[in-house]
């Protein structure tokens, strides 16, 4: 093991992929930060057990992952992150870099989606058709 400098040395890690984090994320990052997206709270290169989540929600087990084109050869990998991290209560789910900048908007409905049944009470405007955009929705008077 890597003893008391490993928790250094993982600060270091997070603070090099947020520094080096893609455009994609960064976009991203701007829509989930600070509650804004139905109200939970996300953070960026979290880590459980050995692997960094590209955005978490603690609260709600839910982890998004932006991947590049890297990610095509790192299958094995990936899937063996993945079920390591399903295993850990987690959901995941993926957007290539592409979708996120060209399709923002579908995107964060997604998430909105994947949050919004594990959340109820944190959407005023519940119900079918309440609403189409879940940025206005999500910043309504959740919390205060």
């Amino acid at each position: 093991g890597q003893g008391e400098g490993g928790f250094e040395l993982t600060i270091a890690k997070a603070r090099a992929l947020r520094k080096n984090a893609t455009d994609a994320e960064m976009m991203l990052w701007q829509s989930l930060r600070n509650n804004q997206l139905a109200g939970c709270k996300f953070r960026r290169q979290h880590e459980i057990g050995k692997y960094a989540a590209d955005f978490v929600c603690i609260e709600k087990k839910l982890i998004i992952e932006v991947d590049g084109g890297q990610h095509a050869v790192r299958e094995e990998y990936d899937k063996e992150r993945t079920d390591f991290l399903n295993k850990e209560g987690y959901a995941v789910v993926r957007f290539w870099n592409t979708e996120v900048l060209l399709e923002t908007e579908a995107v964060l409905e997604k998430i909105y989606s994947l949050l919004r049944p594990l959340t109820p009470t944190l959407s005023p405007c519940g119900g079918e058709g309440a609403r189409n955009d879940p940025l206005l929705c999500a910043n309504e008077g959740e919390r205060n």
